[in-house]
């Protein structure tokens, strides 16, 4: 039993790999950063520290490693896999699709068994990218084994990976600091073969696509306002800021926004969902997650599109009937967001001295300036403005 993990940073390592492992289940990680390779491969291992439940801490061990350039040795691990995972970052799935294209070509020549691959990715379809990318490029001649023996789905990484301290780090620079979270959920509609043997933790969905809006519209959502909410006042922690009455207060509407907007589109019943917002509210308020503010609200300008956590769930309330008026808010916190660290966060500040804050909400968030909700969003940057959290 033997499975390749595409990437090798802190999911991959934290999340699958400690599955995997605990699992008696073979893997090795296939990694873009040369340096990262060679540090898995000279150490061997590396440990996973479970937030709040040290006696959960488990040592990884027989860590190995393949680096980009090693392609052939990429296919033959592909050709054998029981399973293929991928936690990469969306951005970059296109730069493992000819290496998946290679492996699946091979693997109808010397092993022609069916194959799973799971992204583990917080993305937008990201088993349609994969998917689409091998399909143009695979030889002709594979294509219908492609198509015929290669299940593509996804699964939803509820489990938060920490940055570890430095002296942490000093000790084992390959340390996973991740929340004592264990359930695996992931789209078993899309499965060509059976998930490896033994593996712990998989829970299998066969509804996925109302599970996959429910998590990002909820957790996401959350994530995002408290982050945003978060920096403009001041806050350094998402569970610090989780404890402040005022972000209280706007979360506790976006969860009813949110959940709302669920309930309605996927029929579940409300009560229901609400019982879902409170795993995400008890995350975010768990002092034993030491999770950054900064890392939370990185590239606001990604996280301020049509689509993602903030403004997505804003036109998902829109379309049913739900006036997102605590979400608008967080929407106005995330783009007065700064961050001079953040290259992205830059580029938003520029933008909104120099275009101003319609623009924005016009190519930014690319919604209609004279909208409902583009000007819900203005009635809010007013108000926080009022507030003097923002000039």
């Amino acid at each position: 039993m033997s499975c390749v993990i595409f990437g090798a940073g802190k999911i991959a390592r934290g999340f699958v790999g400690h599955l995997l492992y605990l699992s008696n289940i073979d893997f090795v990680f296939v990694e873009k950063v040369d340096a990262l390779c060679d540090l898995i491969n000279s150490r061997g291992q590396y440990t996973v520290n479970i937030l709040g439940d040290s006696s959960k801490n488990t040592v990884v061990k027989n860590a190995r490693a393949l680096k980009f350039s090693q392609n052939e040795e990429i296919a033959q691990a592909i050709a054998q896999a029981d399973c293929i995972f991928d936690s990469v970052g969306g951005k970059n799935l296109m730069e493992i699709v000819p290496f998946l294209t290679a492996g699946v070509e091979l693997r109808a020549q010397v092993n022609p068994k069916p194959l799973n691959m799971i992204t583990c990715e917080n993305w937008k379809k990201p088993a349609d990218i994969l998917k689409d990318g091998i399909a143009a490029a695979i030889d002709p001649q594979y294509k219908s084994f492609f198509e015929e023996n290669v299940g593509i789905t996804e699964a939803v990484i509820m489990r938060s990976a920490i940055e570890s301290t430095p002296d942490l780090l000093e000790k084992d620079p390959l340390i996973v600091n991740v929340q004592d979270f264990w359930k695996f959920p992931f789209d078993a509609s899309r499965l060509k073969a059976p998930m490896p043997e033994g593996m712990i933790c998989l829970e299998p969905i066969y509804e996925f696509t109302g599970f996959l809006e429910r998590k990002f519209y909820t957790y996401n959502a959350a994530n995002g306002t408290t982050s945003f909410v978060g920096a403009i006042l001041g806050y350094k922690y998402i569970a610090d800021a989780a404890h402040d009455q005022r972000i209280l207060d706007i979360l506790d509407g976006v969860y009813k926004e949110t959940a709302t907007a669920l309930s309605k589109k996927h029929n579940f019943p409300f009560d229901e969902q609400w019982a879902f917002t409170r795993t995400s509210y008890n995350k975010l308020r768990d002092r034993n997650i030491v999770d950054y503010i900064e890392r939370n609200a990185r590239d606001p300008m990604r996280k301020l599109g049509p689509d993602d956590r903030l403004v997505g769930s804003a036109r998902l309330c829109m379309e049913y009937g739900v006036i997102p008026a605590h979400l608008a808010i967080a929407i106005a916190c995330a783009i007065h967001y700064e961050e001079p660290t953040d290259e992205f966060a830059v580029q938003l500040k520029t933008l909104r001295e120099e275009k101003g804050i319609p623009y924005i909400i016009e190519n930014v968030c690319k919604l209609d300036p004279d909208g409902d909700l583009a000007k819900l969003i203005l009635e809010k940057v007013a108000l926080i403005k009022r507030w003097g959290w923002v000039k």
